[in-house]
């Protein structure tokens, strides 16, 4: 980069009253030096006059300093860097490094010899050095996660870690980014695994794509993170905690098994069988009517009668279901076996399977679990509210909420398909009679 552009740049960014009181300041206390200089000059020659006159007058001058210029440069000053709460631990090799300090002090005290001494001071400065560092690196370094709106349990996708440098001057080397959990009963991490940024440009920001696989439907929730860094020597490891709040929502997974293409086999011809329009299975045949099109008549079939017969076809684009998940489950005593829980956990993946399977179908989509009812409307608008209630639904005992039965404000000509953990038998017979029921502990069975 040009240093004409560098310096433009970084005085276009700058505090410009904040600089002009800094280099009045520097000005007025090298005045005063100077004047502090001449009166021990003055009391060495005898002449006190002079020297206690130039001694007042470089007080002066100091005292104006820190009465005028000083309280404006502390109010613009951001004193939020040196608050950072800085978490300090020595390396393994920082103590094998103290360790060789140990033993030079030891060998300077007993021989008094003056290298020994001088090769000890640089050690300790070394330590010294490597402490001043590392802070100057982790400071004024802020950080962005960037997580995608949807997500899908068992799909990886791609998360976007951002680290800002706002120091105008320095860079910053040898970044790790790492989650904290504040207690163990926490939701599930984002970020499981560090991540590295080995060079952090002043005053810009770098961004990392991270793949994260989420395993399970449910809130993941970081609550906080650590920038660490082990730089410059790698004697200490020196981190700084942010509280960075971020939660991610992964849907239920809606990966087409063929255990569920035959249960999509099986709903798609109830709905068809239910329904006639436009579609392209043929439904039935019937007298032809003045009002129907020429093409779609059957003539083999109009042959046979000796009358014209068309062709009726299943509707498709306008076919009308509504989707309910049976949250009840024995899933929700405390003594729920593994089997029971995993049979609550596939019951919601088939329902969330379906819904995506509506929704590609362009179906009119009304979605009921328990309490929670989403009006009829066209699976595209709604189909990304039931995945967010799946996400986050759980089991409830048997006894409670009401009992399962037909759905609440239904649209005429609508086709129900409830999504069950439980067993055959404790469906209600209204449900079984006007519902295709889908039983999750048999899907594949």
């Amino acid at each position: 980069m040009n240093p004409r552009t560098s310096l433009t740049k970084s005085w276009e960014k700058a505090d410009r009253p904040g600089v002009r009181a800094f280099l009045l300041a520097m000005a007025a206390l090298s005045v005063a030096f100077v004047l502090a200089l001449y009166s021990g000059a003055a009391a060495r020659l005898g002449n006190l006059v002079l020297a206690s006159s130039t001694a007042i007058a470089s007080l002066v001058v100091a005292g104006w300093v820190a009465v005028t210029l000083v309280p404006v440069m502390a109010k613009r000053t951001p004193l939020r860097w040196l608050g950072y709460r800085m978490e300090y631990r020595i390396t393994r090799q920082g103590w094998i490094y103290i360790g060789g300090i140990v033993l030079v002090a030891l060998a300077a005290i007993n021989t008094g010899n003056n290298l020994l001494f001088l090769i000890l001071a640089c050690l300790i400065a070394s330590i010294l050095m490597s402490g001043i560092l590392s802070s100057v690196t982790l400071t004024g370094v802020e950080m962005r996660l960037q997580v995608p709106e949807h997500i899908f349990a068992g799909q990886t996708v791609r998360c976007v870690v951002e680290l800002k440098n706002e120091k105008l001057t320095l860079p910053s080397f040898s970044l790790r980014v790492e989650g904290v959990q504040k207690s163990a009963a926490s939701a599930a991490a984002i970020l499981p695994a560090p991540v590295y940024f080995p060079y952090l440009p002043k005053d810009d920001s770098v961004k990392q794509g991270v793949p994260l696989r989420f395993p399970r439907r449910g809130l993941y929730r970081q609550e906080a993170f650590r920038i660490v860094t082990t730089f410059p020597f790698g004697f200490l490891q020196k981190a700084r905690r942010l509280d960075l709040a971020s939660e991610a929502l992964v849907y239920p997974s809606i990966e087409a098994t063929s255990d569920f293409l035959e249960v999509m086999f099986g709903i798609q011809g109830a709905i068809e069988s239910l329904a006639k329009g436009r579609g392209q299975d043929l439904y039935a045949l019937r007298d032809y009517l003045p009002t129907d099109n020429v093409r779609h008549v059957h003539w083999k079939a109009s042959a046979r009668s000796g009358s014209l017969m068309v062709r009726e076809f299943a509707r498709e684009d306008d076919s009308r279901v509504i989707l309910v998940f049976d949250p009840h489950s024995s899933a929700a005593q405390a003594t729920a076996s593994v089997q029971e829980k995993e049979r609550f956990e596939e019951a919601v993946r088939i329902c969330a399977a379906i819904a995506w399977n509506l929704y590609e179908r362009g179906t009119l989509l009304q979605f009921q679990s328990g309490s929670t009812e989403l009006p009829q409307t066209p699976a595209e608008q709604s189909i990304f509210a039931v995945l967010r209630v799946l996400a986050g639904v759980q089991a409830v005992p048997l006894d409670a909420l009401p009992a399962l039965g037909p759905a609440r404000n239904a649209e005429p000509g609508s086709f129900q398909i409830v999504v069950t953990s439980q067993q055959r038998g404790s469906i209600p017979a209204e449900v079984w009679n006007t519902s295709y029921i889908v039983f999750a502990g048999e899907v594949g069975a």
